[in-house]
């Protein structure tokens, strides 16, 4: 397979590296497609080149998928899929821009890095170059699974914007304090803050940008914040989806020690 990735950034290399392909890298910043194709036994092309590939991928950032999918798919024989981590706006792009060819969006669930994982994806138009590259994503250990892009692009809401707003807001709202008073949730939190703060800044703020989870982050601290004793436990039981636990003696719900953790 000839493959064209556009976008020679770390998601782009995880593409060439997990597909058998002989794989051209194009980018915004011709150098970085160089190093991208240096690296990975492929070559660099301009951003305006007319040649034809197999299949391209587009694995450049949110913003820019509509517009990337309008230049580059006419570079494509076959199919054209994109890795970008949203699918309503690339599969309507690709309706439009590759209507007679292999199309589909996928989203690995995972930084690069901590490959394998999920891979969510919706095959549009299937084909033997998308059944090619589903199979080599599941051969490197992934579990590739069917969605929709209105199920994918709902959950986003919760799993990345939800997730990171809540992290993102503990770690600002966090007094720095002696490593002696951590606790098991708060060592949790904290390594879990490194991870989300570890990143590019500007990928976050675009899945944000995005998928609007952090207003119900704000709405339900809010409501943590405001709760008396008896609002404050429902809250809790709501949060943790417990059953109704009936005090014993002390005044306590069954199962709870009286503090956070021992």
């Amino acid at each position: 397979m000839k493959l064209l990735i556009v976008g020679a950034g770390s998601m782009g290399r995880w593409v060439a590296d997990t597909l058998s392909a002989e794989v051209a890298f194009a980018d915004t910043d011709a150098r970085v497609a160089e190093a991208a194709a240096t690296a990975h036994g492929g070559r660099a092309v301009s951003t305006d080149t007319d040649e034809r590939f197999d299949a391209v991928c587009l694995a450049v950032p949110i913003s820019a998928v509509e517009s990337a999918i309008a230049t580059f798919a006419p570079n494509a024989d076959s199919a054209v899929f994109d890795v970008t981590g949203v699918m309503a706006s690339p599969l309507s792009a690709l309706r439009e821009h590759a209507a007679d060819r292999e199309r589909a969006s996928y989203h690995p669930l995972f930084a690069p890095e901590n490959a394998p994982g999920n891979v969510a994806a919706v095959v549009d138009e299937g084909g033997p170059t998308l059944d090619a590259v589903d199979e080599a994503f599941t051969v490197a250990g992934n579990d590739v699974f069917e969605t929709t892009a209105g199920e994918h692009d709902g959950a986003m809401k919760t799993v990345q914007s939800g997730a990171h707003a809540a992290v993102l807001a503990y770690a600002l709202a966090a007094d720095d304090v002696r490593e002696e008073f951590a606790t098991p949730v708060s060592a949790a939190l904290d390594d879990i803050v490194d991870t989300v703060t570890g990143g590019t800044p500007r990928v976050y703020a675009e899945i944000q940008e995005t998928f609007d989870g952090a207003s119900a982050v704000a709405e339900a601290a809010a409501r943590i914040a405001d709760a008396d004793g008896d609002a404050f436990e429902r809250l809790y039981r709501e949060a943790g989806r417990h059953e109704s636990v009936e005090p014993d003696e002390l005044g306590r719900g069954v199962g709870d020690d009286g503090g956070e953790e021992r």
